[in-house]
């Protein structure tokens, strides 16, 4: 394939994705921007402590649904259109068990967990609101990951974008009134970004309607192989997102030792803005599955290496401009979020933006070559990647930065871990290209 098609598929998935997987992280900075300012610093904090179960669904989703849409794409890049239909009938089977499992935690354990996430007194009966509702959306919300893969799997990236896009909208448009005018708080704020969802699947049921789908449910068995193959290659999106919710959980509960409730709050402002710039590297790699999948299907290493190198490429850039606008717009940012005009918060996240955010121009990089590894079947590798910079290396570099630094040592935590792992990634890079395997 010569360059200009590559670049052409290239912006072609990976723009339409980064845009809808803006516009799809946009339903957490709504419910943030809205609780912030009508409920304060309390409501804000409750917020960040159940913020980090709708990463574990969402993760959930996006395994489920990239895993499934990967093994998809291959196969139909091999002609193999029975086995992708059955590959689509397993995952869809996956996404509702897992749902309905979420839905049963949801009704029968949110209060425990809210208190497990570190909420107490006013802040446990707001977070406990906020994750019964979500909680019993799962459903919705991981068959929609499923449906948005597999359509941009079946070469219909628009569609995928457009839902995200009208999905996350509404988001904004119903926290406004189910907040404001009809008075609803933090449940308010929930059943608004539960609804999201729901309004993407009837957009992406267009592509049924219109009869536009090459993928269809069948008959099959439920097929244990298969689960687990589903499962592992979608494994690295799903670390990558509860990463985030990991992570918000360990340094809620280590923030609140250090400077309290409005260190929490700091926090807030400062992990939901990174959760628009982690979706944007998410939407890159997810840009860049299908065709790494149509390239590993052909066993065309030439179209890999390309869209592996535009896309790190492309990381670099854009983590360039997020930090160059992120420390100059600092204070406007934390104002948006700062109704009540908390001195004592300002400094503590305009710190935290400025030092948290230099970890963007490794972590993007590192997404990336997670989802390549992914999509080309290294799942062992893509596994390591991921959990490196989810859990391994940033967990122990958070206390024993903390010891030293205090609150300067939390947000360089992210930096020095995404740099343990960009070594790691390009280790297993090195590795491949030594065994002539793909690179």
């Amino acid at each position: 394939m010569n360059n200009n098609y590559v670049l052409k598929n290239f912006f072609k998935y990976v723009s339409l994705n980064v845009i809808g997987m803006i516009g799809l992280s946009c339903y957490i900075l709504a419910d943030t921007f809205f609780v912030s300012n009508a409920l304060g610093s309390n409501g804000l904090a409750a917020l960040n402590f159940a913020i980090s179960i709708y990463c574990i669904i969402n993760g959930a989703g996006l395994m489920i649904g990239i895993g499934g849409s990967t093994k998809y794409s291959i196969l139909k890049s091999q002609n193999e259109d029975e086995k992708a239909n059955s590959i689509f009938s397993n995952t869809v089977i996956i996404g509702i068990v897992v749902g309905i499992i979420f839905l049963i935690v949801g009704i029968f354990l949110s209060t425990p967990i809210a208190k497990l996430l570190g909420a107490d007194g006013i802040t446990l009966t707001m977070a406990s609101n906020y994750l019964t509702t979500i909680l019993c959306f799962s459903p919705f919300f991981i068959l929609n990951n499923i449906m948005l893969a597999f359509i941009r799997n079946d070469g219909n990236p628009k569609l995928s974008m457009t839902a995200m896009l009208i999905g996350s909208f509404s988001n904004i448009v119903l926290d406004y009134i189910f907040i404001f005018p009809f008075s609803m708080g933090m449940f308010g704020a929930a059943f608004a970004t539960g609804l999201a969802p729901i309004i993407s699947l009837c957009i992406l049921s267009t592509h049924f309607i219109k009869q536009n789908n090459n993928f269809k449910f069948i008959k099959c068995k439920v097929n244990i192989k298969t689960i687990i193959n589903i499962l592992g290659l979608g494994l690295s999106a799903f670390i990558t997102e509860i990463s985030s919710g990991i992570v918000l959980i360990i340094f809620n509960l280590v923030i609140l030792n250090i400077t309290g409730i409005v260190g929490v709050a700091a926090y807030g402002i400062v992990a939901n803005v990174a959760l628009v710039v982690i979706a944007i590297f998410t939407g890159i790699a997810q840009g860049i599955q299908p065709l790494l999948s149509e390239g590993y299907g052909k066993n065309d290493a030439i179209l890999m290496k390309k869209v592996l190198k535009y896309a790190i490429i492309l990381s670099l850039g854009l983590a360039t401009v997020i930090y160059i606008l992120t420390f100059v717009l600092s204070e406007n940012i934390i104002a948006v979020f700062n109704s009540e005009n908390n001195t004592k918060l300002i400094p503590i996240a305009t710190n935290g933006l400025r030092l948290y955010f230099t970890g963007f121009f490794f972590a993007g990089a590192n997404i990336i070559i997670a989802a390549f590894l992914s999509a080309t079947t290294k799942m062992k590798s893509a596994f390591v990647v991921s959990i490196m910079r989810g859990c391994i290396a940033i967990i122990p570099i958070l206390f024993i930065l903390t010891a030293f630094l205090g609150m300067n040592g939390v947000w360089l935590s992210f930096t020095f871990a995404e740099i343990i792992t960009t070594i790691t990634a390009i280790m297993f890079l090195a590795k491949l290209k030594s065994k002539s395997e793909i690179l």
